[in-house]
């Protein structure tokens, strides 16, 4: 009884110009508002040596369109994904850098001195 009056007003039908609503990603929703959008999808680390690793990213054409327009260049959109990520962690590797130094000015750890004031450095 319910399948037939479900088939006699149409309840579950669609027509031929309709979608059925679907969840869209973030990445989907970001796109149809015409923004820009990334996302790290992964973190691959060599268990034999932890200082390799490698990121596994995704993004849409808007963020591309944005990075071209900052002045990014490359062959393919990955050329241009991987230069703006290595500008990001060499940006956060001097940021860190600049922030061990700004804790410990006494300190010039590249010439391994010491400042001891009045002019004078140890040299070590």
């Amino acid at each position: 009884m319910k399948k037939f009056i479900k088939q006699l007003f149409g309840i579950g039908k669609t027509t031929g110009g309709e979608k059925k609503l679907e969840k869209l990603t973030p990445k989907e929703l970001a796109t149809k508002a015409g923004e820009p959008w990334v996302q790290v999808l992964g973190l691959e680390v060599d268990l034999e040596n932890l200082n390799q690793g490698a990121f596994e990213l995704d993004w849409n054409d808007i963020f591309i369109a944005k990075l071209i327009r900052a002045g990014y260049r490359g062959k393919v959109d990955a050329d241009i994904v991987d230069q703006w990520f290595q500008n990001v962690c060499r940006n956060v590797v001097l940021e860190t850098w600049e922030q061990e130094e700004a804790m410990n000015p006494d300190l010039d750890e590249r010439n391994n001195t010491k400042n001891l004031g009045d002019g004078r450095r140890e040299v070590r």
